[in-house]
């Protein structure tokens, strides 16, 4: 199993669409007025923030290094947790089902240029905290909230 797709695929592989806990791993990122970047993502059309699938042998700081990297084209590093959110069913366009496990930094640029894929990222764009875009799930709903009173 070289990438995650092929390790969540494998996992499909033997439970179909029947419903597995996922632990992912992602982060804020926000810029000098105080707004988030958020992702409008290819699979639901919504937004949320940058983020994926940790992979075997994978610190959940350098799954959400990389996973950023990936969906934004930017470098980051981790400064803080901000949490660790467990209440969430997810169901996909494919039918997939997950309990989502998310672990959530704090991040801060480096560098990179930012990017969208068309395919994982539909856009990129920073949104003022009190202003948010109709977000895919509630754990991401919670972290922005939870952003908000930090």
């Amino acid at each position: 199993m070289g990438n995650n797709q092929n390790y969540i695929k494998w996992i499909r592989s033997k439970v179909g669409h029947e419903k597995i806990i996922l632990i992912f791993a992602g982060g804020c990122i926000l810029n000098e007025k105080g707004e988030v970047l958020l992702q409008r993502r290819g699979d639901g059309k919504k937004w949320g923030i940058p983020g994926g699938a940790i992979e075997l042998g994978e610190t959940p700081q350098m799954a959400a290094i990389r996973e950023v990297k990936e969906e934004t084209g930017l470098d980051v590093e981790v400064n803080n947790l901000i949490g660790i959110y467990t209440d969430c069913n997810l169901e996909y366009p494919n039918g997939d089902k997950a309990q989502s496990i998310l672990i959530v930094f704090e991040l801060s640029v480096l560098g990179g240029t930012m990017f969208c894929d068309n395919v994982e990222t539909l856009e990129l764009k920073y949104f003022p905290l009190d202003n948010l875009p109709d977000i895919f799930c509630k754990q991401h709903e919670e972290i922005l909230c939870e952003m908000i009173t930090r």
